[in-house]
């Protein structure tokens, strides 16, 4: 499995490194594109519809994503919409959690399945605009969330159920504690503090997530990382719940050793459209 598992991160890396950092947003836009339209694919299985459902989502996803490429919005500002969907992420994310999956089972079938269409193209749309606004604010907003997951990870491993009596979500994602969402936000504050001590110090052209928070103030900076590492949470477990009310363990086996496409992305689905409102508003 280990083996399995690094052959299949060497190969993502092979192929996600060389077109982050091609000097035109294009190829790593393509790259995120089929991405996304294989984990439309996933979404389908997941509300539990057929092969070819499932096989006609991905490609509508993937049209809808080349229509707005094709429209020109990735160099399009868009405040409204990325604060609207920023909102509803919290929204209905607070309350997919509460509900669990009791609340999600119930939802018809054919508005999961519209849902998760939609959040799909909204990430791609909200990746893709980030790479144009520049490399080093799209790893920023990505490091963010590799950072909250990691500094969890340890932290749960560490720590987990020392300090707090109950899980995080024991209904949803019974392995995971307060105290790794603790230390998450710990490794968080910690990354948006010396990414922004790195760019000034090295002058980038492209500010960071994290510089354009803190021309507001270093307050204002911590604020906004700590939120979107809450969100990362979030998405984290919103695709747990949708996973354990499917009966499946991994969203598919797309990736040999890590799961589908779902499984990688889930906490970036609510943090770059989040990303977008937050840079558009600052």
């Amino acid at each position: 499995m280990l083996k399995q598992r690094v052959i299949t991160a060497l190969v993502m890396l092979l192929v996600l490194l060389p077109a982050l950092f091609y000097p035109s947003p294009v190829p790593f836009c393509g790259v995120a594109l089929v991405l996304i339209a294989a984990g439309a694919w996933e979404w389908g299985r997941l509300v539990r519809y057929g092969g070819r459902v499932s096989l006609g989502l991905g490609a509508v996803c993937a049209l809808m994503c080349l229509a707005s490429w094709h429209a020109g919005w990735l160099d399009q500002k868009m405040p409204l919409l990325w604060g609207l969907v920023g909102g509803l992420w919290v929204l209905l994310g607070a309350w997919m959690l509460r509900g669990g999956v009791t609340a999600w089972a119930r939802i018809p079938r054919a508005v999961r399945l519209l849902g998760g269409l939609l959040a799909l193209w909204l990430a791609w749309l909200a990746v893709a605009q980030a790479r144009v606004i520049g490399v080093n604010f799209l790893l920023s907003v990505m490091s963010l969330v590799w950072a909250a997951d990691i500094f969890a990870y340890f932290a749960g491993r560490t720590w987990g159920g020392r300090f707090s009596r109950g899980k995080l979500a024991p209904s949803i994602s019974p392995g995971k504690s307060w105290e790794g969402v603790w230390g998450g936000m710990v490794g968080v504050a910690a990354l948006a503090c010396v990414w922004r001590w790195a760019d000034a110090g090295v002058g980038v052209a492209v500010p960071s997530l994290f510089s354009l928070a803190y021309e507001r103030g270093w307050w204002l900076m911590l604020i906004a990382a700590l939120f979107m590492a809450a969100m990362s949470v979030v998405g984290d477990l919103v695709e747990s719940l949708v996973k354990r009310s499917a009966g499946v363990k991994d969203s598919s086996g797309l990736l040999p050793g890590h799961g589908g496409v779902l499984d990688r992305v889930d906490a970036l689905l609510p943090t770059l459209p989040l990303a977008m409102m937050l840079q558009s508003s600052l």
